[in-house]
């Protein structure tokens, strides 16, 4: 099954390294390429693509709000931001907006291709650690109404689910997390599940960001 790539980011020259690599790939193929927000949204109206490879300094439209309004829509793609810094604010914001992860810029080629296939199979390519540390640096700028620990979304949960939620937010991986509630790995992979399912997340990131939103974890990674 080849993996349908567009390529947005306001370099030509960058776009022309990414396309080069993607090529080169049996899995891959650059089916479109945009060179700012708004040009993307065009693109996407009229061809079919699985992965947004987005940079988040653009004119016209930046990358934050394009990929809101790209993930707001129903099968959307999925959206990968690339950033020059590392817990860059536009990587916090993109991942509000509804990337599934973020990538350095100078990043090598070969985790960008796995960090391409991870998204396309529904991973995270975040570590919540990762996005933790964002979280815990940019948690001043999350609205205060929303730091009720007893927020409405969250009430969907089972205690259980609720405990693997913060646990999720705190970084651990489903084998920490098993190991952790003495739960087969599978139990908690179906856990993870049922929390995306009943909250409308796309995957373990989002995860993070809402415990964040709704106090559930505070800054610092405790619940």
């Amino acid at each position: 099954m080849t993996i349908r790539v567009m390529l947005v980011d306001d370099q030509v020259l960058l776009r022309t390294g990414f396309r080069m690599v993607l090529a080169a790939q049996p899995d891959m193929e650059v089916v479109a390429e945009a060179g700012d927000g708004v040009e993307a949204l065009q693109v996407l109206r009229a061809t079919a693509v699985d992965v947004v490879l987005m940079d988040v300094r653009m004119p016209k439209l930046d990358g934050v709000e394009t990929t809101r309004r790209i993930c707001s829509e129903p099968d959307a793609p999925k959206v990968l931001i690339l950033t020059t810094f590392d817990l860059d604010e536009y990587a916090f914001s993109g991942l509000k907006a509804g990337a599934s992860g973020f990538m350095l810029k100078d990043v090598p080629p070969g985790e960008l291709l796995a960090a391409i296939r991870s998204v396309h199979s529904g991973d995270a390519v975040v570590a919540p650690s990762t996005t933790r540390r964002l979280l815990d640096r940019f948690a001043p700028m999350l609205p205060s109404a929303a730091q009720e620990p007893q927020h409405k979304e969250l009430q969907r949960l089972t205690d259980r689910e609720r405990e693997v939620m913060i646990l999720v937010a705190q970084g651990l991986s489903n084998g920490e997390i098993a190991a952790r509630l003495v739960l087969s790995e599978a139990t908690v992979k179906t856990h993870v599940g049922r929390i995306l399912t009943k909250l409308g997340l796309r995957d373990r990131v989002q995860v993070v960001v809402l415990a964040y939103e709704t106090g559930l974890v505070r800054a610092g990674g405790h619940g």
